[in-house]
C-alpha cells in the first residue's frame, strides 16, 4: 500500500521547501522530494554562494582603494581557495537550515528521483543523475526509494544551465556557473559568453580580482531585461573597471588550446573576430528540469519548454501543479517562494491573489548593483500609455558620496494620467536592498502623490527614490 500525502512537491530548492513548510502550516500531510541536495540551485550553486564570492570580490575593491578613505592598506592579496571555500561552507549551511526547516515542520524527505505514474502517485527510484559536489548525503531518517500517494503534486524541478551544440562545457576550459565558482586556480583571462545576471556577476567577479575578461552577448544590448538606460550606464561603469564587451555578436566554435581557449566571434556586421582567453563561461540561460517526470504520459502540457501553469500553478492536468523555474520566467528564486505561497494556499482553499510578474524584482550583484521592477521606459511607451519619467543621479545624495558611492542612478516611470508607478530602475550601491520599496509601493497601489508625501530618511541612499518621484513632476529638489 503506498504512502498517502496531502501534498508532495517534487525538488527541494526554494520554490519546493516553501510550499512543503506552507503546506505543513496549512494542516497538510507534505512530503519532498529531492534528489541531489537540500535547497537546491539557489543556495547550493546560485544565489547565496555567488553572492558570498562577490563579498570578497568587494571588500577587496575596497582595500584598493584605500587611500581614497584616508586610510592604509600595504601587501594585500587573495587567496582564491580561501574565497571559495567560505562560499562553499556558506552553501553548507544553507543546506542544513532548510533539513531542520523540514524536521522542524514535519515534513517527510524522500530521497530519490521521481516520475509521475499518475495525477496523485510517484514512483522514486535511484537518482540517475550525478551530484555536481558529492558532500551532501541523504538527510537522516529520509525515506527511500518506492511508491508514494498524495492528493496534490508540486513540481519544482528547477533549471539548469542551457548547453550549446559544439560549446559544451567540459569542466576544464569551457565552464558552466558550477565550475566558475570553485575554480582549480584563478585564471588570468576570461570570456563570458552572454550578459545576463548571470554572465555579468562572473563577470564583475573576476574582474575585481584582476581577470582580463571579455563579455560576447548576442543581442544589442547587455542586461537584455533591463531598461536601456540603466544598462548603457552599467556597460558604461564595467568598461571603465576594464571588462570590454562585443554586443551583436555571436559566438559560433570555441577551439581548446594549450593555453586555454579561443572563441571565434561573428557580429552582426559580418566581421569575424577571435578572442582568446584562459576559460569560458558560458551563460546563455537556463532550460527548464521538465525531462524523466513522466509528463508526456499525463498529458502535462508544456510552453517553450517550460511546465505551462495560470497565475495560481495549477497545470492543465488536476491534481499537478508547478512553480519555480520549471514553470518558466522570471526564473528568480523569490517569484519561486511567491508561487509556492500562492499554489499551496489555492490547493488549501484559501483567498489568494494570483502572481502579477510585472510586480517582480530583479536584482543582480555586480559592480554596480542593478535592481528594478516594472516595465522599463520603452515597454510603458509600447503599451500606449502617456508617461511621466523621473531620474536622479546618486550624486545629488549626501550618502552616497560619503560611501565614496556617487555614481548612479534612479528611474522612476508613472502613468501621467493616474500617477500609477509602473516601473522603477535602479544602478548604483546596494540598490538591490532599496528596490523592496518600490516593490511595496506597487502591491499597494501607491501613486506619486503617496511617495511625494512620505518622509525618507536622511541621511540614506533611499533619499535618491524620492527625488526620482519629484523629478518625474518638475519637483526635484537636490538637483
Amino acid at each position: 500500500m503506498a504512502d498517502q500525502y496531502d501534498l508532495i512537491v517534487i525538488g527541494a530548492g526554494p520554490g519546493g521547501y516553501i510550499a512543503a513548510i506552507r503546506g505543513a502550516q496549512l494542516g497538510m500531510k507534505v512530503a519532498i522530494v529531492e534528489r541531489e541536495h537540500m535547497a537546491g540551485i539557489c543556495s547550493n550553486w546560485g544565489c547565496i554562494p555567488t553572492k558570498a564570492l562577490l563579498r570578497s570580490a568587494e571588500i577587496y575593491g575596497h582595500m584598493e582603494h584605500a587611500a581614497s578613505y584616508g586610510l592604509k592598506a600595504e601587501g594585500f592579496g587573495f587567496d582564491i581557495d580561501a574565497i571559495v571555500k567560505r562560499s562553499r561552507q556558506i552553501a553548507g549551511q544553507m543546506n542544513n537550515g532548510v533539513q531542520f526547516l523540514m524536521k522542524k515542520n514535519k515534513v517527510d524527505i524522500i530521497w530519490g528521483e521521481a516520475q509521475l505514474t499518475a495525477p496523485d502517485e510517484i514512483k522514486v527510484g535511484k537518482p540517475t543523475k550525478k551530484p555536481v559536489e558529492p558532500q551532501h548525503p541523504a538527510p537522516r531518517n529520509a525515506l527511500g526509494e518506492g511508491t508514494y500517494k498524495a492528493r496534490n503534486i508540486i513540481i519544482a524541478t528547477g533549471a539548469r544551465p542551457r548547453v550549446l551544440p559544439g560549446i559544451e562545457p567540459d569542466g576544464d576550459r569551457i565552464w558552466t556557473y558550477f565550475e566558475a565558482m570553485k575554480p582549480a586556480s584563478f585564471p588570468k583571462s576570461l570570456v563570458v559568453m552572454g550578459s545576463g545576471a548571470i554572465g555579468i556577476e562572473f563577470a564583475s567577479f573576476y574582474r575585481s580580482l584582476g581577470a582580463e575578461v571579455t563579455v560576447i552577448e548576442l543581442l544589442p544590448q547587455i542586461l537584455p531585461v533591463e531598461d536601456a538606460e540603466i544598462a548603457a550606464h552599467v556597460k558604461k561603469r564595467m568598461e571603465k573597471r576594464g571588462i570590454k564587451f562585443l554586443t551583436d555578436a555571436r559566438v559560433t566554435k570555441v577551439d581548446k588550446t594549450r593555453d586555454g581557449i579561443t572563441a571565434h566571434v561573428e557580429l552582426k556586421s559580418g566581421e569575424k573576430q577571435q578572442i582568446s582567453g584562459e576559460r569560458l563561461i558560458s551563460a546563455v540561460g537556463v532550460q527548464c528540469n521538465t525531462e524523466g517526470l513522466g509528463l508526456e504520459k499525463l498529458g502535462v502540457k508544456l510552453d517553450r519548454g517550460a511546465i505551462a501553469i495560470d497565475n495560481f500553478g495549477r497545470t492543465n492536468v488536476s491534481g499537478i501543479w508547478a512553480i519555480g523555474d520549471v514553470a518558466g520566467p522570471p526564473m528568480l528564486a523569490h517569484k519561486a517562494e511567491h508561487e509556492a505561497v500562492v499554489t499551496v494556499e489555492t490547493i488549501a482553499g484559501l483567498q489568494v491573489h494570483g502572481l502579477d510578474k510585472l510586480k517582480v524584482p530583479g536584482c543582480t550583484y555586480c559592480e554596480p548593483q542593478v535592481a528594478s521592477v516594472g516595465l522599463t521606459e520603452a515597454r510603458a511607451k509600447e503599451s500606449g500609455r502617456e508617461i511621466r519619467v523621473g531620474r536622479f543621479p546618486f550624486v545629488g545624495n549626501g550618502k552616497a558620496i560619503a560611501l565614496g558611492e556617487p555614481e548612479g542612478l534612479v528611474k522612476t516611470i508613472f502613468d501621467a494620467k493616474t500617477g500609477e508607478l509602473l516601473g522603477a530602475h535602479l544602478v548604483g550601491a546596494e540598490v538591490t536592498e532599496l528596490i523592496q520599496g518600490f516593490v511595496v509601493s506597487m502591491n499597494l497601489e501607491t501613486t506619486e502623490e503617496d511617495l511625494i508625501h512620505t518622509i525618507f530618511p536622511h541621511p540614506t541612499l533611499s533619499e535618491t527614490m524620492k527625488e526620482s518621484v519629484l523629478d518625474a513632476y518638475g519637483r526635484a529638489l537636490n538637483v
